[in-house]
């Protein structure tokens, strides 16, 4: 396996100096138990896990859908994301581009049936949590609508990337398909990311009236 071993530390464990040697200890002796040599250290310091939008991450992840290593190793799963829906994301993207996960703390580790049944069900659970929201804010629309209000969330995302959208959707493209050119030149998103997910492209187009 080649593999990816992943760090992170937020400013207030920075500041406690032992954050990070903490996860490179269990990480090198997972390592050493399985028999990986093959190893690239990433890291991320100074930042949280709210979102994916770090360095460190976003490198390992471009490594791994160029298929230059096999596996992402973190110590706990808070370290690679605290989103249950980015971490779905990353399980269905991992899946899709033919790498693997292993989260150390949960036993999330999709180089065994077991591991990636797991990996499963958090996906599941999170396509279950997203349907629940989707429907209390179609509910909560109906209620504004019958009231004669309107609710609405803009997209700060600039016309031409907007334009591109539509015609790339138009051309017959997926949204995921979309998403990832999006991601692969480093256009930046609306709100100043650099990752781009096929729900946004969805959001986006909808607002055109072009899905």
């Amino acid at each position: 396996m080649r593999v990816i071993a992943y760090t992170r530390v937020s400013t207030r464990e920075q500041l406690s100096g032992a954050g990070l040697e903490a996860q490179r200890d269990v990480i090198t002796a997972e390592l050493a138990r399985r028999g990986w040599t093959d190893v690239r250290w990433m890291e991320d310091g100074d930042y949280s896990a709210k979102d994916l939008d770090r360095p460190g991450i976003q490198q390992a992840l471009r490594l791994l859908g160029r298929g230059e290593a096999d596996v992402l190793v973190a110590s706990k799963l808070d370290r690679v994301s605290r989103s249950v829906g980015d971490f779905s994301e990353l399980t269905v993207r991992a899946t899709r581009e033919g790498w693997r996960l292993a989260i150390l703390d949960l036993g999330i580790d999709t180089t065994t049936p077991s591991g990636e049944m797991f990996a499963n069900l958090l996906v599941s659970f999170a396509q279950y949590e997203r349907k629940l929201i989707g429907q209390r804010t179609r509910d909560g629309m109906a209620v504004l609508k019958r009231s004669g209000k309107r609710m609405t969330r803009p997209l700060d995302i600039p016309d031409d990337v907007r334009q591109r959208m539509a015609r790339e959707r138009a051309a017959g493209r997926t949204f995921q398909a979309i998403a990832d050119s999006l991601n692969e030149e480093g256009v930046p998103t609306g709100r100043g990311g650099r990752q781009w997910w096929p729900s946004t492209v969805h959001a986006a187009l909808r607002a055109l009236d072009a899905v």
